[in-house]
C-alpha cells in the first residue's frame, strides 16, 4: 500500500511538473509576443529554452525521487514534511494555483485573461510552495529541539558505524597478512631443499638437461601441490636466488618457466628471459 501511495505521489508531482512548464512556456511566449517578437524568433528560442528546462527538470526529478525514500529515522527529524497531508499539498501545489489563478476571475468573460490568470496562479504558488515555503519548513523542523538531538544521536551513530567497518577492516587485514606471513614461514621451510635442487638443476650440462627438466618438473607438480600458482612462484624465485649467489658473475637463465609450461595454472612467457 505505501509502495502504491509513493508511486502515485511521484505520477502526480511529474504532472504538476509538466504543468509548470507549460504554465511558463505559455507566460513567456505571451510576453514576447506582446513584446513585439515574431513567432519565428519565439520558435528559435523555444529549442534551446525547452532543452534547458529538461536537463532542469530532470535533475530537480532525480533529487525528488532519491529524496522519496527517506527512511523512518529522517522522518522523525522531519515531523510535518514527512506526513502524506504536506506530501499531498507539495505534489499539488501547482495545480492549487491554477485553480486559484481560474476563481479569481470568474465572471470576467475574457478567455485570454482566464487563461493567463491560471498560468500566473501556477507559476507563483509553486514558487512560494516549493522555493520559500518548502526549504522555510525543512529550516524550521532542523531547529527544533526533538530534531536537532535525533540528527545529533543519528550522525553520532553513523560515525560510529563507519569506525567499526574500518576496524573491522583493518582487523581483517591484519588477520590476512598473518596469515600469509605464517604460510610463507611454512612454506620456505618445505622448499628449502626443493629450492636448492632446483638451483642446481639449472646449472645442468647439456648431455643431462632431459633429466634435469624431468626432475624440475616433478618439483614443480610438488610446489602446485603444497600451494599452488603462489607456492610455484616462490620456488622459482628461490631457486633463481640461490642460483645467483652460487653462480656469481654469470648470467642466469631461466629454463624454469618453460619447464613448468602446462603444471596448474602456469604458464610461460613468450621467451625465456635472463634473470
Amino acid at each position: 500500500m505505501r509502495i502504491s501511495k509513493r508511486r502515485m505521489l511521484r505520477s502526480v508531482h511529474f504532472a504538476g511538473i509538466v504543468w509548470f512548464v507549460v504554465c511558463a512556456a505559455y507566460v513567456l511566449v505571451l510576453a514576447l509576443r506582446q513584446a513585439g517578437f515574431r513567432w519565428w524568433v519565439i520558435f528559435s528560442l523555444s529549442g534551446h529554452s525547452a532543452l534547458l528546462i529538461f536537463l532542469l527538470v530532470s535533475l530537480y526529478l532525480f533529487a525528488v525521487f532519491r529524496g522519496a525514500g527517506r527512511s523512518q529515522n529522517i522522518e522523525v527529524e522531519h515531523a510535518l514534511s514527512s506526513t502524506d497531508y504536506y506530501k499531498v499539498f507539495y505534489v499539488v501545489a501547482p495545480f492549487l494555483g491554477g485553480v486559484a489563478g481560474s476563481l479569481a476571475t470568474i465572471g470576467t468573460g475574457q478567455t485570454g485573461q482566464h487563461v493567463l490568470a491560471i498560468a500566473l496562479g501556477t507559476l507563483v504558488t509553486t514558487f512560494l510552495v516549493w522555493v520559500v515555503v518548502d526549504p522555510a519548513t525543512g529550516l524550521v523542523e532542523m531547529l527544533l529541539p526533538a530534531s536537532r538531538k535525533h540528527r545529533a544521536q543519528r550522525l553520532c551513530e553513523a560515525k560510529a558505524l563507519r569506525e567499526k567497518k574500518q576496524k573491522d577492516r583493518e582487523r581483517l587485514l591484519t588477520e590476512l597478512l598473518a596469515k600469509e606471513e605464517s604460510q610463507w614461514r611454512q612454506w620456505q621451510e618445505i622448499l628449502t631443499p626443493k629450492a636448492q635442487k632446483l638451483a642446481a638443476l639449472l646449472a645442468t650440462d647439456e648431455m643431462h638437461f632431459e633429466e634435469a627438466q624431468r626432475q624440475a618438473v616433478d618439483l614443480g607438480v610438488s610446489a602446485w601441490q603444497i600451494g599452488g600458482l603462489s607456492c610455484m612462484q616462490q620456488l622459482r624465485r628461490m631457486a633463481i636466488e640461490i642460483h645467483e649467489k652460487t653462480c656469481r658473475g654469470s648470467m642466469v637463465i631461466d629454463y624454469i618457466s618453460t619447464w613448468w609450461d602446462g603444471i596448474g595454472s602456469w604458464r610461460s612467457p613468450s621467451f625465456a628471459g635472463s634473470v
